[in-house]
């Protein structure tokens, strides 16, 4: 009998807690993937950690997470997956770039699980080109439009180290946070 431990199955046990927005992890550009980096955090491979990413992010509710939300170092981001966004599509995303950007520009409201009750109404590109490799290794090229279009980009800025806020000017940004107070504290007072 050894006393060796598995340090990989802690680690895969372990479950996806979003960072706080100060957290410098939040704030820092990921470099491209390489499949090696897997294992040293406890990922059997590409697959497996697709799967976990898309559970944590439906158990919080939301429909685009990226690694570095939760603390891992991957490019990669998983997006989709609710029944009224493209009839449930989910994309997963390792080393993404957006290859091109429409020039029509649409407002839309924006959240991030990052920021709890933050919304912010935002412009971007309508639609988008993108690639990105799949949970296989495939190198793929989708055309996106709408909310998969304007999801896409929210989760690329995460890969750059940015965040929504960004995007807002300074008045926007008090609006939307005394608003989510707000919400937080009735939310709160509900619970007790």
């Amino acid at each position: 009998m050894t006393n060796e431990v598995d340090i990989g199955s802690i680690l895969n046990d372990r479950k996806l807690e979003l960072l706080p927005p100060s957290d410098p992890r939040v704030q820092c550009a990921i470099a491209p993937m390489q499949d090696e980096m897997l294992e040293e955090h406890g990922f059997k491979d590409r697959e497996e950690l697709s799967k976990k990413m898309i559970a944590a992010m439906q158990a919080m509710g939301g429909v685009g997470l990226t690694c570095n939300q939760v603390g891992l170092p991957f490019n990669f981001f998983c997006i989709g997956g609710h029944p009224d966004i493209e009839s449930g599509l989910t994309l997963k995303c390792f080393n993404p770039i957006i290859v091109s950007s429409g020039d029509e520009e649409i407002n839309m409201i924006e959240g991030c699980l990052t920021f709890p009750f933050v919304f912010l109404n935002l412009k971007r590109p309508r639609k988008i080109v993108v690639k990105y490799e799949d949970e296989k290794g495939d190198l793929k090229e989708a055309h996106l439009d709408g909310i998969m279009s304007r999801i896409f980009q929210h989760e690329m800025d995460h890969i750059l180290g940015r965040t929504f806020t960004e995007h807002a000017s300074q008045l926007k940004l008090e609006r939307a946070f005394k608003k989510a107070e707000k919400q937080f504290d009735k939310l709160q007072r509900a619970r007790r």
